[in-house]
């Protein structure tokens, strides 16, 4: 019989799935009270800083150990994070889900044109795999090439892709503690959507106070919780069985969006989202093979 100890990855990777999979739904909801998703970016990650700036204590001095892998840590968490709410808000949950998903497909090839990682047989396989995926995805009728079809086809692979790359770095960054790298992917967004603010002149003023305090208060409650249980998760567990059960984030997206919206999926993007997932269920298990 598994002890309980042993079980208390899974869970905490499902735990962590379930919320990013059902995320949307909060999003939405403080949009609906005037909070735009600049502004939601930027105040559910200050919410972190409650953890963020205690985590620290005693870890300034990592900063200065590899500040340009850090700074571009920042960089890609403030780009994913930020790109993902935006389409979250914009597109269709599940069409978003399959398109970040993509991420293990721009991994694979950042590894071996960046950091000549061999690419195997079984790896080109896989490729086609999500290539295919995402071509069927991405096709319109009457169109000659797949092409996303609007913003938020756009901001989920900018999203998927910005991740595989904060993965990259993150991964060969061995000289910065987790925690480290954990708050400046925090204070990445933060710096972002700020400088995003700035830019495009994104207003408070239509937003509620409840609106404000619930969207510290998530950052600070489920965000810390989503970042940490992932931590925990993949530090006890191989790193194959991590990245497959995280996938549960399709099918919590799937069922929260059945329920809470009329939002519908055709069979064609059906099809090629379960190769996309199809693709990075094999990465996730030839990782473990290699």
């Amino acid at each position: 019989m598994t002890k309980p100890h042993h079980l208390l990855p899974v869970f905490s990777l499902l735990l962590t799935a379930t919320l990013w999979g059902v995320f949307w739904y909060p999003l939405r909801l403080l949009e609906s009270q005037g909070l735009h998703g600049l502004w939601s970016s930027l105040l559910l990650y200050t919410g972190t800083l409650v953890v963020a700036l205690p985590l620290m204590r005693g870890r300034i001095h990592e900063l200065g150990r590899a500040p340009w892998r850090l700074f571009l840590i920042g960089l890609a968490s403030g780009i994913c994070n930020i790109a993902f709410i935006l389409a979250m808000l914009e597109g269709n949950v599940v069409r978003v889900l399959f398109l970040f998903y993509l991420s293990p497909l721009w991994a694979t090839l950042m590894s071996w044109v960046f950091l000549g990682e061999k690419v195997s047989a079984r790896t080109v396989g896989i490729l086609f795999i999500a290539l295919t995926g995402a071509v069927i995805m991405l096709w319109q009728p009457g169109t000659a090439i797949p092409w996303p079809r609007e913003a938020a086809d756009w901001l989920a692979l900018l999203s998927g892709f910005s991740f595989a790359f904060l993965n990259v770095v993150v991964r060969h960054l061995q000289s910065v503690s987790v925690y480290t790298k954990t708050v400046v992917g925090w204070l990445g967004v933060i710096f972002i959507a700020g400088l995003l603010i700035g830019v495009t002149g994104q207003s408070l003023a239509t937003a509620s106070t409840a609106a404000i305090i619930a969207a510290l208060l998530i950052g600070l409650v489920v965000l810390v919780v989503m970042t940490l249980s992932v931590v925990y998760g993949v530090t006890h567990m191989p790193v194959q069985r991590s990245a497959i059960i995280l996938l549960f984030e399709i099918v919590a997206g799937a069922v929260s969006a059945q329920l809470l919206t009329d939002e519908t999926i055709l069979p064609r993007e059906w099809l090629g989202g379960m190769l996309v997932i199809t693709a990075a269920y094999l990465s996730a298990r030839s990782q473990h093979s290699s």
